[in-house]
């Protein structure tokens, strides 16, 4: 069975095809570099592993209830058609619901695998060049996780999210070599560590455990040269250039906002799009989950020194302003943390296995000798 096969919509033409634009830079400086931008490098080749063995990939999900997903989070909950629905299509309806969400997290990732590609093109520095192509791999290994976690635990996806695509596209098009750095590290990456965040913090099934958490070790150095490499050069920018960039930010917080609704598996279930549209409007669980999920790109966003007033204003209407002074240095320290966490707890119950199962082999063989 091919992904095609696997699709609960039809994605259309088997590739996307985004004219690039723009030129890619070489440097002939071989000096060491910045000395923070270096240490995130060495940091990115330390951190480096393999997927197939740090990932415990014998434990079992249910595709019916992947997530451990409560009936409040569903945007049918408390409706006409809950009602009616059975224990089986409310089973199915969580299978969708994670099929899709974790779809657009696989899109994503190969979104900024070629981000992070076309950054190691274009950053005119040789230090960012030297992280992005780290970058590069491990966004490789994301969609990889991904992918096998869709196929073989969900057995269904979605296809890419148009919001989703549209600022990608946006990213992707632009010809500055700053804008991929904006619209992936700050924007998307943004908004996904905190979706994985708060899915690896109230799923109580193990498997998306694991890959969250350590995808989000991953990102946490994303984010955090980013965050180094743009506001190194944003203080170099005219007023006028910085207008530029918010105004990109503006229409991608907004973008990123819509983008959440999940209306298509309401559709896939014969719900008429308005309607789809209005049962997520009503969703106090969403509006909670939708304004939760920029608690990593406003502070990041201020962090770099985008913070103009129509900056300002458009984070007020969407209700995440004072998300500016959250502390984004203990966000990332905890994200890194809990995957060391996790790490140290499966090795503690692999070497108390293993110690249990010397001692029952020495008692069997005292026993055999009496």
């Amino acid at each position: 069975m091919t992904t095609h096969d696997l699709y609960a919509k039809d994605p259309g033409t088997p590739d996307w095809q985004v004219p690039a634009s723009g030129a890619a830079r070489f440097s002939w400086d071989y000096d060491d570099g910045r000395d923070r931008l270096l240490a995130l490098y060495q940091k990115g080749k330390d951190k480096q592993w393999d997927s197939v063995r740090r990932i415990d990939w014998d434990l079992e999900v249910d595709p019916y209830d992947p997530l451990g997903t409560p009936d409040e989070a569903l945007a049918l909950h408390g409706t006409r058609h809950w009602s009616r629905m059975t224990e089986r299509d409310k089973g199915e309806l969580r299978r969708h619901y994670s099929s899709w969400q974790f779809s657009q997290f696989l899109h994503g990732e190969q979104g900024a695998m070629i981000c992070a590609a076309r950054i190691v093109e274009s950053v005119p520095d040789l230090d960012a060049k030297f992280y992005s192509a780290t970058q590069t791999m491990d966004e490789a290994r994301h969609a990889e996780i991904y992918g096998r976690f869709l196929h073989e635990k969900i057995g269904m996806l979605y296809p890419i999210n148009d919001n989703l695509q549209a600022l990608l596209g946006d990213t992707l098009r632009d010809s500055r070599w700053d804008m991929p750095y904006l619209g992936m590290q700050v924007l998307i990456e943004g908004l996904a560590l905190a979706a994985f965040g708060m899915i690896r913090d109230t799923t109580d099934k193990p498997l998306p455990k694991q890959i969250l958490a350590y995808v989000m070790q991953d990102e946490a150095r994303h984010v955090a040269f980013g965050r180094m490499a743009l506001r190194d050069y944003y203080r170099q920018l005219t007023d006028a250039e910085l207008r530029e960039r918010e105004e990109f930010v503006i229409e991608g917080c907004y973008l990123m906002r819509d983008r959440l609704r999940g209306t298509e598996v309401l559709e896939n279930f014969g719900i008429p799009a308005a309607e789809a549209a209005e049962y997520t409007e009503q969703s106090e669980f969403l509006h909670l989950f939708r304004k939760l999920l920029f608690s990593r790109i406003v502070p990041c966003v201020k962090d770099i020194g985008l913070w103009g007033e129509r900056l300002q204003r458009a984070y007020l209407d969407l209700g995440v302003f004072e998300l500016g002074d959250s502390n984004l240095d203990l966000l990332m320290a905890q994200d890194e943390e809990l995957a060391e966490q996790l790490d140290a707890e499966r090795f503690a119950a692999e070497e108390a296995a293993r110690t249990a199962e010397v001692t029952e082999a020495i008692a069997e063989g005292a026993a055999a000798e009496s």
